[in-house]
């Protein structure tokens, strides 16, 4: 019997192709499954042989088929015994190209683990020690969480929860405890986190609840590794999957409920196409499966916040620190009256780190930017190196006395003198983490000093090795960048000082307040969760703009509502939403004139509701030797945005040069 099969394959063509069967063969390994839906088969393409999943089959020659018949050519192979595309998978893949503009192809394959063959998983390695995960008693206000989180779903057919708390309320144990709960009623859980390296905490917590039935989808696993998890999965031998963004679309049997840890962080929107965010894709198999999806965080997004005033999502709020910890007093700096001469510590911060030092406890000294300093400036004519590729300025590398540009990794030695005028009065301005760790080093000779940096990172699980060293007390003094911000809980930690608050707040980008405020708000809750007495020093030029006055204040309503009324007045998200087009091309001309053209098309369509902004140069406006010109579509309406985009992006043929990126609800206009 002769079946013709639709095929998706990993290219960026928004359509299906269509295969014969594999051909019958005396070959052992030969397999032709009777619903080859959702199968991984081997075809050819062009003169290659690739991968792809079946999306249906007919005894007919499909009509979305595009050639004659006698052009149709036989599939290689089935590649699997068992299909790997489930038929909710291939329908969020649906969803995902029509939303984000994206090809059907690049959307089931963002999901599906590449592997070859399946092998086993290495899995997350814990020391057993005095800081490990046991089941806590849940405080009455975590009770009355976890009860609202399940029973709420049913009386009141609210799927959306958010459980609010201040940094250290316990909030990991209410996940638990309601994943637990779901477990006992013979559903399936995915637990979400920002990024897997960074919160070995909340994984710990995780695999030594759940043990065997625990599946941890992380980047250390190789692709076969990935496609073995995956299996386990399908095969309900796993039942609670914890992993970064792309475990949202783990194909999970009877899935029960969805936990989005740190839900404001920025990481669970993809960079590249399809550009999907997570908790879109979240909220959706909650809704298609009436199950809940519950969100967390003590920095909510602003999107959050207000559906959380709008009744929208349901509320549970955790009030206390459980570990018998206070929120920390936090006080501001302002670097502009300090005259500290170059030198990145201020004598209040300087003084608190000798206390904090002599009494055993411990300090963390944050700041947003890696490297030594941060630009290579001339003083006689002013100029200021940048890449060769991007336009932002290189870094100095004290370690391998390099600048280093962190968008595309260029590298080169620091000039002698200025490449512009000739002038030897040349200098660097700035400085990053590498700086810090000199200065503090001079000031501290008898501190142990530990820095945490993706510079200072070279081998697999030297983050978690080091993270484990400072709670155990084996540092006194911690330094890093955001990643010392994200889930961690350390005993002893009595001083956090923020090096610089404006690091983040001077971007060209409508999120920079939300991000700052996030930023300083997460770090400084790391500060003195055991005892009563934890510190923040909040250094800024500016300690007067709103971000970090209401973050210093801890005046988080007083935040989120000045933050409201800001993008109220500004038409941004939530009040409105947003598309955005990005033409970049290695010709700038080339680039800014398929941008100009595209703004001249997207006004003839003449579609209700959509207002165009630009065309503009991006604020980045080269990146890896890439001229970046972009316009912003803004509405009411997602779906009118999205009708215009794709008539564009579909229709639009630009020049070959140029490449067309589309980002659906983007999180920053860099």
């Amino acid at each position: 019997m002769i079946r013709y099969i639709n095929v998706v394959l990993n290219v960026p063509l928004n359509q299906t192709f269509t295969y014969l069967e594999p051909e019958e063969t005396e070959k052992k390994n030969s397999f032709i499954p009777e619903n080859p839906f959702g199968h991984r088969v081997e075809v050819p393409f062009g003169n290659r042989k690739i991968s792809g999943f079946v999306v249906s089959f007919s005894q007919t020659i499909p009509e979305s088929c595009k050639v004659s018949q006698d052009k149709i050519r036989h599939a290689v192979r089935y590649m699997d015994q068992e299909p790997l595309l489930t038929q909710e998978n291939y329908e969020i893949a649906r969803f995902m190209s029509s939303y984000y503009i994206s090809s059907i192809g690049e959307c089931v394959f963002t999901m599906i683990p590449s592997g070859k063959r399946e092998t086993q998983n290495p899995g997350f390695a814990f020391e057993e020690d005095e800081t490990s995960f046991t089941k806590k008693e849940l405080s009455e206000e975590q009770l009355k969480a976890v009860d609202g989180i399940l029973d709420g779903n049913t009386e009141k057919k609210q799927n959306f929860h958010y459980l609010y708390g201040m940094t250290g309320s316990g909030k990991t144990e209410v996940f638990l405890t309601a994943a637990e709960r779901v477990l006992q009623q013979g559903k399936g859980v995915i637990y979400l986190v920002p990024e897997i390296g960074l919160t070995p905490q909340v994984i710990e917590a995780v695999v030594n609840r759940f043990g065997k039935i625990a599946a941890v989808l992380h980047s250390e696993l190789t692709p076969s590794q990935r496609l073995g998890e995956w299996k386990r999965i399908l095969r309900k031998e796993a039942r609670v999957v914890v992993g970064a963004r792309s475990a949202v679309f783990a194909p999970v049997p009877d899935l029960g409920l969805i936990i989005i840890d740190e839900e404001h962080d920025s990481s669970y929107k993809s960079g590249s196409s399809p550009r999907y965010h997570a908790r879109q894709i979240a909220m959706l198999r909650s809704t298609k499966n009436s199950f809940p999806l519950v969100m967390g965080s003590a920095t909510p997004s602003v999107e959050a916040w207000k559906s959380m005033k709008d009744k929208t999502i349901a509320c549970h709020t955790l009030t206390k620190r459980l570990a018998g910890g206070k929120q920390p007093s936090i006080i501001s700096i302002n670097l502009s009256q300090e005259g500290t001469q170059g030198e990145c510590i201020s004598p209040k911060l300087y003084d608190e780190m000798k206390k904090t030092k002599q009494e055993g406890k411990q300090s963390i000294l944050f700041l947003n930017r890696r490297g030594f300093t941060h630009f290579y400036r001339c003083s006689s004519c002013g100029f200021e190196l940048k890449c060769r590729n991007c336009s932002v300025a290189l870094t100095y590398h004290i370690s391998e006395n390099r600048l280093r540009c962190h968008y595309c990794g260029f590298v080169c030695p620091p000039p002698q003198q200025c490449p512009e005028c000739g002038s030897l009065d040349t200098g660097y301005s700035g400085f990053g983490t590498e700086y810090i760790e000199n200065e503090v080093k001079a000031k501290f000779p008898n501190a142990a000093t530990i820095r945490l940096d993706t510079d200072s990172l070279q081998k697999k699980g030297e983050f978690q090795e080091k993270v484990s060293s400072f709670r155990k007390g084996m540092y006194d003094i911690m330094l890093g960048t955001q990643m010392v911000a994200k889930g961690l809980n350390f005993p002893k930690l009595k001083l956090v000082g923020v090096i610089l608050a404006d690091s983040t707040l001077h971007l060209p980008d409508f999120r920079a307040s939300e991000k700052t405020f996030s930023l300083i708000t997460q770090v400084a809750g790391r500060a003195g969760r055991f005892f009563p007495d934890g510190k923040v020093i909040v250094q800024s030029y500016s300690p007067d703009r709103e971000a970090i006055r209401f973050a210093v204040k801890g005046d988080i309503e007083g935040f989120y509502k000045n933050e409201l009324e800001t993008r109220k007045l500004l038409n941004f998200p939530p009040y409105s939403r947003l598309l955005r087009l990005v033409f970049r091309s290695k010709s700038k001309n080339d680039a800014q004139s398929a941008c100009t053209q595209a703004a001249k098309l997207l006004a003839d369509f003449r579609i209700e509701g959509v207002e165009i902004l630009g065309p503009a140069e991006c604020p980045l406006e080269t990146v890896n030797q890439n001229h970046r010109y972009q316009i912003l579509l803004r509405g009411q309406n997602i779906s009118n945005l999205i009708e215009a985009a794709k008539k564009l992006v579909w229709g639009y043929k630009a020049q070959s040069t140029v490449y067309i990126e589309t980002d659906t609800d983007p999180q920053s206009l860099l």
